[in-house]
């Protein structure tokens, strides 16, 4: 099975066909991809089935994305807003866990 090539914050990322972008991430150890506005506590998966917002980010240019919905594409570019890989984004204008 090919590998899936993405970025997240500008450093490469893994998938395989047929994960999200939400496992992917997972899968890479990464288990927080953004914050709360108040208090600053880290969010990623948490419902997994898109219920939830706790796993959003932004996908190629479009934000709000929900990582556990989102198939993971090869060449696709992901950020959390943070800036650096594996850390958590802002969350800012999710109102979630706020």
């Amino acid at each position: 099975m090919p590998e899936l090539r993405l970025t997240l914050d500008g450093s490469p990322l893994a998938a395989r066909p047929g994960q999200t972008v939400g496992a992917a991430l997972t899968a890479a150890g990464i288990t927080a991809w953004r914050t709360t506005r108040i208090g600053g506590r880290p969010r990623g998966l948490f419902c997994g089935i898109g219920v939830c917002f706790d796993c959003l980010l932004t996908v190629d240019g479009v934000s709000g994305q929900r990582a556990c919905l989102t198939p993971a594409r090869d060449g696709m570019a992901l950020e959390t807003g943070a800036g650096g890989a594996g850390a958590a984004g802002s969350g800012a204008g999710t109102g979630v866990g706020q």
